[in-house]
């Protein structure tokens, strides 16, 4: 006869503390818990309201912003606690997170500042509409040069930068799309294709001998760097105003349209996107993806900001304040923690990624508790009743009354379409798909230059 001796570890029951009440043992067994299903719901449904009762997402602003608008952020990819701004009156900033005030201020350019980006040793770029690239030491900053290294002269006005994520060249939109080489002063090489205007322009973040731009004649073009020439180009119903590329999927990346519309692209088939996300009511400025690559912030013309998970089509947040005017730029921050917002009336936001989540040590009950109640609400987030609280949302009256037009006027051309095609004959008005009607069209390899 075997017999078999009870035991248990003393961290099971004892408290961790004297302040702390016993832990009593808990069978598991699901067939002594016939109810564990309708507690697991009621708990759902607690932790969903909470979570709106503690959403706070405004966090704070950064200093005394820009006497101008600000058009243009930029992030330090090696530090959590620095960003650089630029507005329309030529001055370019950089912030200390961690004290919310500006380390360094620079009258950088006569006139609008229309990109920014950081280099690989912490110093800025900056260019603008005055024909000029300057390269600043942010460390020098206060020596009588004001922490100028160099400057490169362009041809006419830029409107975009930014600079590779290892080698020391960057590539500029002006006219054209040019890259250049820090120890140089001109450009080594040209891969414009086609737009009167270039908008904006992007390396992609893993394969980086790849560079996206948006130009004026509704385009996306894709460039190589290893041939210096583009390779693909999409054109669309409207303007795409700038482009992010996905830091995990390095394929993917995420165009702004002046249609009130985000769409996903992969570069290997720009025919159709993986995916579109809606819900604004105005030209989508700006659009970029979280470090994890799981979620997208945009910033619109309609005055407010949307969170997006990559696989939804529709919002999971919508942030907005009274103040706040039409937002130019945003930027997540690379812990995932924070969204920075830069607005047409000169303020840099600084806004919670999780609108209800706290800074601070957490206990490891209280990191148990949390990460159980985002499991429950990830369950039953279906169910009508946690669906309704989960996704309700006070948006200003213009917000509500653009929407409610919006969705009348799409209503009435999907109604009017129908009505043509029951009386048309058959075959003659296919049904469009809504991830491909607005692609126009996408040539591969242009004609090669004389």
């Amino acid at each position: 006869m075997k017999v078999k001796s009870l035991s248990r570890s003393s961290d099971v029951y004892l408290p961790a503390r004297n302040t702390e009440v016993s832990r009593l043992p808990r069978n598991l067994d699901p067939e002594l818990h016939p109810f564990e299903r309708a507690r697991e719901y009621s708990r759902a449904l607690n932790a969903t309201k909470l979570s709106r009762v503690f959403a706070q997402p405004f966090v704070g602003q950064l200093g005394h912003g820009h006497i101008d608008g600000v058009y243009c952020l930029a992030k330090n990819i090696k530090r959590i606690n620095a960003i650089a701004s630029g507005s329309g009156d030529g001055i370019i900033k950089y912030w200390d997170l961690t004290t919310r005030e500006e380390a360094v201020s620079l009258k950088a350019h006569h006139g609008i500042v229309k990109g920014l980006a950081v280099t690989l040793d912490g110093n800025m770029l900056s260019c603008g509409m005055d024909n000029t690239v300057k390269l600043w030491d942010v460390n020098k900053a206060s020596e009588p040069e004001g922490g100028l290294v160099k400057t490169f002269l362009g041809g006419s006005g830029f409107t975009g930068i930014d600079h590779h994520r290892t080698n020391s060249i960057f590539a500029t939109s002006s006219n054209k799309v040019e890259v250049w080489d820090i120890t140089r002063s001109k450009p080594t090489a040209d891969l414009s294709w086609g737009a009167d205007n270039v908008n904006s322009v992007k390396f992609n973040l893993s394969e980086q001998s790849i560079l996206a731009s948006t130009g004026s004649d509704r385009s996306i073009v894709i460039h190589d760097l290893r041939s210096n020439s583009p390779v693909q180009k999409l054109v669309t119903l409207m303007r795409t105003n700038t482009i992010c590329w996905n830091p995990i999927e390095a394929f993917n990346f995420a165009a702004a349209n002046e249609d009130h519309n985000v769409y996903m692209y992969d570069m290997r088939k720009l025919t159709r996107a993986l995916n579109v996300y809606k819900d604004h009511v105005g030209a989508v400025m700006d659009v970029d993806f979280s470090p994890t690559g799981q979620e997208l912030v945009t910033g619109s013309y309609d005055k407010t900001i949307r969170i997006f998970r990559v696989r939804e089509g529709h919002s999971r947040d919508i942030y907005h304040t009274k103040r706040m005017q039409r937002v130019m730029c945003v930027r997540f921050s690379m812990d995932t923690r924070y969204i920075f917002s830069g607005s047409d009336e000169g303020n840099i936001r600084i806004w919670r990624t999780e609108a209800s989540s706290r800074t601070g040590v957490k206990s490891a009950r209280q990191r148990a508790k949390l990460e159980y109640d985002a499991a429950l609400i990830e369950r039953y987030k279906n169910m009508p009743e946690i669906r309704r609280i989960s996704r309700h949302r006070h948006v200003p009256k213009p917000i509500k009354t653009a929407t409610e037009i919006k969705k009348t006027e799409v209503a009435s051309i999907k109604r009017k379409e129908d009505n043509m095609r029951k009386r048309s004959k058959k075959g003659s008005m296919p049904f469009q798909k809504e991830r491909e009607k607005h692609v126009i069209g996408v040539a591969i390899n242009p004609p090669q230059k004389e």
